[in-house]
């Protein structure tokens, strides 16, 4: 039988190890309130730098045009196609919901800002192609939030936690509690099953006071996104908010970007703060 080692013998080989151990320093706590509500649900968030089809340093004149134009669901149909066509586009195939003196004034918009350049035959090319719009949409989702409500946001934040699988679109820190919405800039038809239950996955490990499934798409969302989500949450019983924007269950929601995507997502944070507002007396 092994003998067990007395109190002093224990407490003399925990004091030997001191210098043996080579632990990096612990990180400081975030600045950014966002990140540091997720390090206080035990993850290590740091942001990745978006992909995005501008340099970081574009002047604030040209970041508020910018933002002003993606207000425009015209303008993100055209952009979004733009980065898509993978090379030179001319501007009446960029969108199919865009074309003529329009779908051109918007790829001079865009040489005006610097994010693309003529390049022959009536077609433009990105000057900083991305691989896809997600980048576009968390960061003029993120600003427009952060400016309209007041809040810190954090937008393609990962967490650390392989668990959670994938970047956390947008993160926002507003009266003491943490709001995630995951954006989706496909059309409904093309938002699987299997990325709305990953969604609902980190929803329940992550535990936001709120969480908003955002479809950039002015399509109804009743005719699939709303079905496959109740799929995956029996005895959900959907509340409409107004238009296509739904409580799906108590601090669960799900918008599309019909009239606003923006106003939208600010109406569903409002119920879900009301929500958990203490009742009235």
């Amino acid at each position: 039988m092994t003998r067990r080692r007395t109190a002093g013998e224990l407490e003399r080989a925990a004091a030997r190890r001191w210098g043996s151990l080579a632990r990096p320093p612990m990180p400081f706590a975030s600045p950014s309130e966002p990140l540091a509500m997720l390090a206080r649900r035990g993850l290590t968030p740091r942001p990745a730098a978006l992909d995005l089809p501008f340099p970081p340093d574009l002047s604030t004149a040209h970041v508020d045009h910018l933002a002003a134009l993606l207000s425009h669901y015209a303008f993100r149909l055209f952009v979004r196609g733009a980065i898509l066509a993978g090379g030179p586009f001319r501007p009446d195939e960029a969108s199919r919901y865009v074309g003529g003196q329009v779908a051109v004034r918007m790829a001079h918009e865009l040489v005006r800002l610097g994010l693309a350049a003529p390049a022959g035959n009536g077609r433009y090319r990105l000057v900083r192609p991305a691989r896809n719009f997600g980048g576009v949409l968390e960061w003029w989702v993120g600003r427009e939030l952060g400016n309209r409500l007041a809040a810190q946001v954090a937008t393609g934040v990962r967490t650390g936690d392989p668990g959670l699988g994938g970047d956390l679109d947008v993160v926002v820190a507003l009266e003491g509690k943490l709001a995630y919405i995951e954006l989706k800039s496909s059309p409904p038809k093309h938002v699987s099953r299997e990325e709305l239950r990953a969604f609902l996955a980190r929803v329940r490990s992550l535990r936001p006071h709120l969480a908003v499934l955002a479809v950039d798409t002015a399509l109804r969302l009743g005719d699939k996104v709303l079905p496959d989500l109740l799929r995956l949450l029996p005895g959900a019983v959907p509340i409409r908010l107004s238009r296509e924007n739904y409580r799906l269950a108590p601090h669960l929601y799900a918008v599309n970007a019909r009239q606003d995507l923006v106003e939208n997502l600010c109406l569903a944070v409002a119920d879900g703060l009301r929500a958990l507002s203490p009742e009235p007396p």
